[in-house]
């Protein structure tokens, strides 16, 4: 019998589907090379195998719970979500395909996170928090002869050492590190390329200082962003210490100041500060906008293997990212006109739309070896005590290789004006962070401001985005146009709405 294969009297076969989390077109080749790592993959806790054992299995237990077996794995899983608690343990007590089915943690993470209750306790699984069962009451039925690749993909990802995969950078990858810039280099030769700085962090008062341990003693009952939810702090370092997600939930929390009374606004190196912007980044022209700047500031914290997928920072916004506890591993690509995206990532034609495997595991199980192939690579980990450059619109994802606590905030340097006001002009359905009555005049309000503060910075600014028009309109006319004149076709070209609508296609 061929994986996912279910042959029954009068229906037609279904294979058994990649999981929903992969969002690209080919399905994802699975292979570990390294031996030491496949075996240090448990056993699947309910028996549940992959696929490809099918082939030499002498019965698939799916073939026997009715008319749900002509599903294919992912569309069935696709169904559940649409159920309720009550609906799936109801369903799940019929067979114990369904039942394997109806455990699928996943499910049960999005009721938790459509409905949280008021208070909870963390049961190490979502589906045992939900339904508040206590540990000693959780049960596991055996559903030996089980071979899908929906079910045991995510426990495969969630148990595959990660680790390993930040060993052996090779050299041309290596991300450059530094004790310390002044201003001046980092607007010569750094803007544009990441970096990590080992000294600035080491003098901030709260390094050392700024621990879980310590938001755990200081803030107990603060409430603190994670994903979809607002957790207390002894909530989400339970969490921490006790899951087994493919993807373990991230802390990542705007408002943290204002929630620890921490001071932003005091001058660097003063008594009163806790911490402050690396000085080699000079000002941040966001600031000008005072009140009406778009969020810019978070605290980071999440435990070994969670992070974030492949992304570009918003606004177009450089940024820097901290590490007070842990260490992180960045796997970075440069983004522009002519280059490809990093390998299994897909971008869309107007770029607002990036789409990766969900899942840090999932990217680094199928394209991490390719990616350190690629032209343009960056790889390096950043440490406690150090700090890591983003460059404006530079592909990046984030693996915690250890718990880990960081902050990190997004800035506009001098070099990287042009970028932000070119976004917030032309790609105004991407612009994000600000609040609602600001974000679809982000561009005037912040040309505005810079009028009134740093006039000769705008003009700068503003004439290498004339530059950058004319020479995309000189390519578009060149294209349309054959490199004749109007006159000479007769008068035929190309237009979208007004002449100023070409200056905006590349």
């Amino acid at each position: 019998m061929a994986p996912g294969l279910l042959e029954t009297p009068s229906v037609a076969c279904a294979e058994s589907r990649p999981s929903k989390k992969i969002k690209f077109s080919t399905a994802a080749n699975f292979q570990i090379d390294d031996e030491d790592v496949a075996a240090a993959v448990p056993s699947h806790p309910l028996g549940i195998k992959p696929a490809g054992n099918a082939y030499t299995a002498s019965e698939n237990i799916k073939t026997r719970c009715g008319l749900f077996a002509t599903l294919p794995d992912e569309l069935l899983s696709n169904i559940l979500e649409s159920f309720d608690a009550d609906v799936l343990i109801r369903l799940g007590s019929t067979c114990r395909a369904l039942y394997a089915f109806t455990r699928l943690d996943e499910l049960w993470r999005a009721l938790f996170v459509g409905s949280p209750p008021d208070d909870f306790v963390w049961r190490g699984t979502w589906r045992a928090t939900y339904l508040s069962i206590p540990k000693e009451n959780i049960t596991s039925i055996s559903c030996n002869n089980l071979f899908s690749d929906t079910l045991y993909r995510p426990f495969q990802c969630a148990h595959t050492p990660l680790n390993h995969f930040a060993r052996n950078i090779p050299k041309p990858n290596e991300i450059a590190r530094l004790s310390d810039l002044t201003y001046e280099e980092y607007a010569e030769t750094w803007t544009n390329k990441p970096f990590i700085l080992t000294s600035p962090v080491k003098q901030w008062p709260i390094y050392e200082t700024w621990t879980p341990e310590y938001l755990l003693e200081h803030f107990p009952d603060t409430r603190f962003r994670a994903e979809a939810v607002d957790w207390p702090m002894t909530k989400y370092m339970s969490y921490i210490h006790n899951n087994a997600d493919e993807s373990p939930l991230y802390l990542f929390d705007r408002a943290f100041a204002e929630k620890t009374n921490i001071d932003t606004t005091a001058p660097p190196h003063s008594k009163e500060a806790s911490y402050w912007s690396p000085t080699c980044f000079g000002e941040d022209l966001f600031s000008v906008l005072g009140e009406h700047r778009p969020d810019c500031r978070w605290m980071i914290m999440g435990p070994a293997r969670s992070g974030s997928t492949f992304h570009k920072d918003p606004n177009a916004t450089s940024a820097w990212n901290a590490v007070l506890t842990g260490s992180k591993y960045w796997l970075m690509f440069p983004a522009g006109p002519g280059i490809e995206p990093p390998p299994g990532v897909i971008v869309s034609d107007d770029q607002s739309e990036i789409t990766s495997p969900l899942s840090i595991a999932e990217y680094m199980l199928t394209f991490h070896e390719l990616a350190r192939q690629t032209p343009g690579c960056k790889e390096g980990i950043c440490y406690a005590g150090e700090v890591l450059h983003v460059p404006s619109g530079w592909f990046h994802l984030v693996l915690n290789l250890e718990d880990s606590l960081a902050l990190t905030q997004n800035f506009v340097p001098r070099k990287k004006l042009v970028d932000v006001l070119s976004f917030l002009r032309d790609q105004r359905g991407e612009v994000s962070g600000f609040k609602d009555d600001v974000c679809d005049r982000a561009y005037e309000l912040f040309v505005e401001r810079l009028r009134e503060q740093c006039s000769d910075v705008l003009e700068e600014g503003l004439q290498e985005l004339e530059k950058r028009g004319k020479k995309n309109k000189g390519r578009w006319e060149e294209l349309t146009k054959g490199g004749q004149d109007e006159e000479e076709v007769g008068g035929f070209s190309f237009g979208f709405g007004g002449d100023d609508d070409d200056a905006d296609i590349p």
